[in-house]
């Protein structure tokens, strides 16, 4: 009896190949490949060998396109080469990957035109959701995948975009630990070493430091330069330490930043860190840790970003906290309540962890708060 004939080399293998192979019907392989399916074990184990043999593999897309978690999810990015957004990327697409979904990253930053093409084609994928990364994509990205009707869930972008989710970092929390470590320390002037670039959470984070650094009473400086780069932190060391007097503390508002500052600020105007000046920094990125830095800063939440949007994409419902009713609410105070517990329900404010080192100055209380978070 002669062999089926199996697909050409210049083709992948069909279901339709591998039913002719394994002598069966082309809805015994669909049953094969479906969970839940019914289908005899001999049956499968001649599929599965005929597949196997083919290198086939289902076409999910094509087939589960009305299925919302077979659909791509779109990642929004920008600023790719920052440690922060590696990690957030990384985090992100273990995360999703480990659920069973299919990943699409736009970078943003590349040339608007061919940024604006690749989101249309993602959207033309059906998409399942899209996932803003920061606060650097444009608005009108951001709106196209509103329009379309698309999941979007923005981190970090504090804006009032309605019917999204919004994942952000409670920086007002963060920024009142952040002054207090420089009380602590013994700092009476501090310098806010920022950027101009004026993104959703640099700005949270400036407006937040202000407000607790003159809540404390505490003289304050602020330098911004024009991005978040080491080099911004070399220019601002190079600015600020030429000063005739210098400040007692300087926070950075990255640990990009705080890195150039060190580098620069030890090496060429021989600084003693932490007992000269104390450093901060924030977002605890892979350099903070290097013994070269030692950099006290703050870790973003990285992991428990990437499982909240596994969570928000996995619901269902818009109450996220799981309490159900089936009462509809008979008053209009009930009607007000459960209207803001819908929109508390799409926001989600995690902790940024303090991770106490070597560049701010530690008392023994500090030390004994802060030795088990580190």
């Amino acid at each position: 009896m002669r062999k089926p004939k199996g697909p050409s080399k210049s083709r992948a293998a069909s279901a339709a190949d591998v039913a002719r192979l394994a002598g069966v019907s082309r809805s015994a392989v669909s049953r094969t490949f479906t969970d839940g399916a019914s289908v005899s074990t001999k049956t499968r184990e001649k599929v599965l060998a005929a597949a196997e043999e083919l290198n086939y593999h289902v076409n999910h897309l094509a087939r589960g396109l009305s299925q919302e978690k077979s659909r791509p999810v779109c990642l929004l990015a920008a600023n790719l080469d920052k440690p922060y957004h590696n990690l957030l990327l990384d985090a992100l697409t273990r995360q999703l990957q480990a659920d069973g979904r299919m990943v699409m990253v736009i970078n943003v930053s590349a040339d608007p035109t061919s940024a604006g093409e690749a989101l249309n084609r993602a959207l033309h994928y059906r998409a399942a959701a899209s996932i803003v990364m920061s606060g650097t994509p444009p608005e009108e990205m951001v709106q196209s995948c509103i329009k379309a009707g698309q999941k979007v869930i923005l981190i970090n972008r504090h804006n009032d975009l309605q019917d999204v989710h919004h994942i952000q970092i409670d920086y007002a929390q963060a920024m009142q630990e952040a002054v207090e470590f420089f009380v602590q320390a013994g700092c009476q002037t501090l310098t806010l070493i920022s950027s101009s670039k004026g993104t959703p959470s640099l700005l949270a984070r400036e407006r937040f430091f202000i407000r607790s650094a003159q809540e404390r009473g505490l003289q304050l400086t602020i330098w911004r330069g024009e991005n978040t780069n080491y080099e911004d932190g070399q220019l601002a060391a190079t600015t600020l330490l030429s000063k005739p007097t210098r400040d007692d503390g300087y926070f950075c508002i990255t640990d990009l930043v705080a890195c150039g500052f060190i580098d620069t600020a030890t090496h060429e105007y021989d600084v003693d860190i932490p007992n000269d000046l104390c450093v901060l920094g924030f977002d605890d990125i892979p350099q903070a840790s290097w013994k070269s830095y030692n950099l006290t800063t703050f870790a973003q939440p990285y992991n428990a970003i990437a499982e909240r949007v596994t969570d928000i994409l996995n619901c269902d419902q818009v109450n996220l906290n799981d309490q159900e009713s089936n009462e509809e609410p008979s008053t209009d105070a009930e009607r007000q309540n459960h209207t803001q517990t819908e929109k508390r329900d799409l926001r989600s404010k995690l902790q940024a962890t303090p991770k106490w080192r070597d560049t701010v100055r530690s008392t023994e209380s500090t030390l004994e708060q802060y030795a088990e978070v580190d």
